[in-house]
């Protein structure tokens, strides 16, 4: 309630209000607008990107130093530098590479036996777990995964070189600075 008034004034004001109508959107979004549902980023295990100075372009637009995570969009023709959930810039990909070499094994009939045997005993830990009441195990792989940035120089003045990898995609991003 407010402070300091008494519930019958402020009911007779038609601009106040002393409860929230009904329903509530807190920042002006609406549910699932936002920009981590609007991209559908599906992991949130993406390499982490820190910046030590502030960045800002020439139209005045600033990406605050701090920690934050690096994805490429399903597409692969942008990079989102996203903090806390939220896509704070949106870069593009002037560079992609694909590595092809692993996927002959992991389509190998040997590979797929050899899978779905971990999977089976997997499965069967973790039924042993249930009953003793332990938390059951994931077989998430540990993906290898990297971010950096650098800033180069050229005759029509500097920009910063973003490096995005993750397992076996590699993409470059540029943001003129």
């Amino acid at each position: 309630m407010l402070e300091g008034a008494f519930f019958e004034n402020v009911m007779m004001h038609s601009e106040t209000r002393a409860y929230p109508q009904y329903p509530t959107t807190t920042s002006g979004l609406v549910l699932g607008t936002d920009s981590i549902y609007r991209y559908g980023l599906r992991e949130s295990t993406y390499p982490t990107l820190s910046l030590v100075d502030k960045i800002e372009d020439e139209y005045g637009n600033t990406i605050e130093a701090g920690h934050y995570e690096l994805a490429l969009t399903d597409e692969k023709e942008h990079l989102l530098l996203i903090q806390s959930k939220v896509v704070i810039a949106v870069i593009p990909v002037i560079q992609v590479e694909i590595d092809t070499s692993k996927e002959e094994q992991v389509h190998d009939k040997k590979s797929l036996k050899r899978q779905l045997k971990e999977e089976k005993e997997i499965a069967k830990t973790n039924k042993k777990r249930e009953k003793t009441g332990l938390p059951p195990i994931n077989n998430d792989h540990d993906i290898y995964q990297e971010a950096s940035i650098e800033y180069k120089t050229d005759s029509n003045g500097g920009y910063y070189l973003i490096r995005y990898e993750r397992g076996d995609v590699k993409a470059w991003g540029a943001i003129k600075g």
